[in-house]
């Protein structure tokens, strides 16, 4: 005899609902965490974004950096005030606001070797006078004949519109 048991059935009126409202629980919950995870996921794409317009502007700054001292070799006739057109300026004055630091200096100029994607780099070159080429060499007496060698300050900024703009400076000691 086959017998089949039968569960008994609780009432319609009986049934609460408790499995709708803990699924409804759980769901807002992973909703919530993947607001969360979307969020943070932008905020990297964001950074990553930023670091590589860094990146960018540094790379363009430094090859503009190597190009004003490719302009220095042979050492240029620099003005005894002011700048001239190929961004090669006289001595800073000490007292006053430094050139990359003033919105109003114009002379700068403008680097040559890039291609039309992206913007060409400005700089300035500054006469700063005589320094030692080793430590201490300029406290000999009598100081040695090449002590002292010409040295030149070349700033160069790398400004995109919308990206990361970036100033680099060298000391170059000349020939």
């Amino acid at each position: 005899m086959n017998r089949r048991t039968r569960h008994p059935v609780a009432p319609a009126r009986r049934q609460r609902g408790a499995t709708l409202v803990v699924v409804l629980i759980l769901l807002l919950v992973m909703t919530l965490l993947g607001l969360a995870s979307l969020r943070s996921t932008v905020l990297e794409e964001r950074m990553t974004a930023n670091l590589l317009d860094r990146s960018l502007g540094f790379q363009v700054a430094e090859a503009g950096l190597r190009e004003a001292e490719a302009t220095l070799d042979p050492l240029p006739v620099f003005p005894a005030a002011g700048c001239n057109a190929n961004g090669h300026c006289a001595r800073p004055n000490p007292t006053a606001m430094e050139r990359w630091l003033d919105p109003g200096f114009n002379a700068w100029r403008t680097g040559s070797v890039f291609d039309a994607t992206t913007d060409a780099p400005q700089f300035i070159i500054e006469e700063m006078g005589e320094g030692p080429n080793w430590r201490d060499c300029d406290r000999l007496s009598p100081i040695h004949p090449l002590c002292l060698t010409q040295r030149y300050r070349v700033t160069v900024r790398s400004q995109q519109n919308g990206r990361a703009s970036v100033l680099l400076q060298t000391i170059y000691a000349g020939k």
